[in-house]
């Protein structure tokens, strides 16, 4: 088959393709991750990352090359997770600025568009290491370039960069010691080496394997008692920046006007506080990951630009000591575990903190597949289970993976992050499991939700003429308000829910909200319902700008 050019719909099957052969591949990749400083699950995170570039890809409706790649940039931007989240990000934020203006593209443009990737993937990283999916992007970028200039025929040229990707991966090893040390190639050059497989597959028309990572079976190597994991050439002590730390700031004009901002300058100020630096921005935001001793000095030099979102800190020393220790003693099953699902960090700490062992992410736009609701029931390691599915989208799939689990699964048909929350509190670990089910269904309705979130397209229901943009207050399930201003919509979906026999409203408010917002709009509640206790916390969650539960 001859192809000379691809468009925003072929970019767009590539990168479907290329995302759902990364998710399927992810546990294999996450079995590769044996960098001496735990830093997350390099398949998971990247499966995360492409998920989020997936979803604002799908929102795309042109055929534009040039605007299916950025909408890609943008969800893989918002979305990225961890080192190689990020730099997949950049990898792909450097492409479509090479695809910029493009309906269509040849083999050289899209050479140049590889190669764009590469140049803005290592401007973002302070200090590039050799060996990782960095080189694997570059040694891709240098053939393409190469090839570009005799093959025209794009399957042609795609079957050569992606010969190249893996030969480039196998390379690994020999630029970084504690590859070859271990016996595996780099984990995050596997998952770009997977991703661009997608891509050909798409182009070909063709059906993918599942990988087979030789080099020793993963799994059956860390069990095996005469060979040490990575984790094992190192101390805790030994960590010198003790939490990896991720965050978003949402840049402010007027704090903007007293301290401008200059990219390089932040990363500059930033590697005085630790390593592992990545910082990206674009005019609305700008993405941090760092390793370092002291996340909150980082987080408070970066609030003079703006609001901080989406904040992640993990205490690398525990994730260590957890690793190291696992290999010594198997670890016994727990008698229960509960697996909820919730977008946000905020959310997914407050259930954390109510005693969540799994909380998955995933709600509107992203719902869990039944495979990802069944590695959460292996990780929850629990003799009984509960599941707290949080909307209705994912009943059926939660429903699903308990049949086909092997311990003793329940699901409670929560539709909501308020439901989910009043049923987990009302679990009680001396009752057996169908009682726990009966009460914490029970519970669930004993709680009314509320949401507010924006109209992606004009429409008429319930009587209310909605207009795209305007902000909705949603009651249960039902749109009971609209209106052009967040607050207001706010304030009379609040009348909508409370009535006197109420005595609790929690709100949580999303990433879109400020902290000044929410305080405005909580001294107004306290003003007009003097007799209702209000609790507040920080969702974080995308989507909804609020929501609220009353009780």
């Amino acid at each position: 088959m001859d192809v000379r050019t691809i468009d925003g719909l072929t970019l767009t099957e590539m990168i479907l393709t290329g995302a759902n052969h990364l998710k399927n591949n992810s546990d294999k990749i996450d079995a590769l991750n044996v960098f001496p400083v735990p830093d997350g699950d390099t398949g998971t995170n990247m499966n995360l990352s492409m998920t989020s570039g997936v979803e604002e890809v799908k929102s795309v409706n042109s055929n534009s090359i040039s605007e299916v790649a950025q909408a890609f940039s943008k969800g893989l931007l918002m979305g990225a997770r961890g080192n190689s989240g990020v730099i997949l990000s950049q990898i792909f934020r450097g492409f479509a600025s090479g695809l910029a203006n493009k309906n269509e593209v040849t083999t050289t443009e899209l050479a140049d568009a590889f190669d764009q990737g590469v140049k803005t993937a290592y401007q973002a990283v302070m200090k590039p290491v050799e060996g990782t999916i960095l080189t694997v992007a570059k040694d891709v970028a240098n053939v393409a370039v190469k090839e570009a200039k005799y093959e025209q025929n794009m399957i042609n040229f795609m079957e050569k960069v992606v010969k190249e990707s893996h030969a480039s991966l196998e390379r690994t090893p020999d630029l970084l010691p504690i590859l070859k040390e271990v016996g595996v190639v780099d984990s995050g050059g596997q998952g770009l080496v997977t991703i661009y497989e997608g891509f050909l597959a798409s182009l070909k028309g063709e059906e993918l394997p599942e990988l087979s990572i030789d080099a020793t079976d993963m799994e059956d190597m860390i069990k095996a008692e005469h060979h040490k994991v990575a984790q094992d050439f190192m101390t805790a002590d030994e960590i010198e920046f003790g939490y990896c730390t991720e965050f978003m700031v949402k840049f402010d004009e007027q704090k903007l006007q007293e301290h401008p901002f200059d990219e390089i300058d932040y990363r500059n100020h930033l590697s005085n506080h630790g390593d592992s630096l990545l910082v990206v921005s674009d005019h609305e935001v700008v993405k941090v990951h760092i390793h370092t001793e002291y996340p909150g000095d980082v987080m408070t030099y970066s609030q003079k630009y703006g609001h901080l979102i989406n904040i992640d800190i993990e205490n690398m020393r525990e994730q260590h000591s957890t690793i190291v220790e696992s290999q010594k003693q198997p670890v016994e099953k727990a008698a229960y575990g509960i697996i909820t699902v919730a977008l946000g960090s905020g959310i997914k700490a407050l259930f954390e903190s109510l005693g969540a062992n799994v909380v998955l992410e995933g709600g509107q736009t992203m719902n869990p597949s039944t495979k990802d609701i069944s590695d959460a029931i292996k990780k929850a390691h629990a003799e009984k289970i509960i599941i707290l599915p949080n909307n209705k989208n994912i009943v059926m799939a939660a429903e699903q993976a308990a049949q086909l689990a092997d311990e003793e699964v329940v699901v409670v048909p929560t539709a909501t992050i308020p439901q989910g929350i009043s049923a987990l509190l009302s679990f009680h670990p001396e009752m057996d499991l169908a009682e726990n089910k009966t009460q914490m269904a029970e519970a669930m309705d004993y709680v009314k939700t509320g949401q507010v979130t924006y109209a992606v397209r004009d429409t008429e229901i319930n009587n209310l003429f909605i207009k795209k943009g305007q902000f909705m207050g949603i009651a249960d399930g039902k749109i009971t308000c609209c209106h052009d201003n967040r607050d207001e919509t706010f304030k009379q979906l609040i009348a909508d829910l409370i009535d006197e026999d109420d005595e609790i409203l929690t709100i949580l408010y999303g990433e879109d909200v400020t902290d000044e917002a929410v305080e405005q709009l909580a001294n107004h509640l306290e003003t007009t319902y003097p007799d209702i206790e209000i609790e507040v916390h920080q969702g974080n969650q995308p989507i909804y700008s609020y929501i609220l539960s009353v009780e």
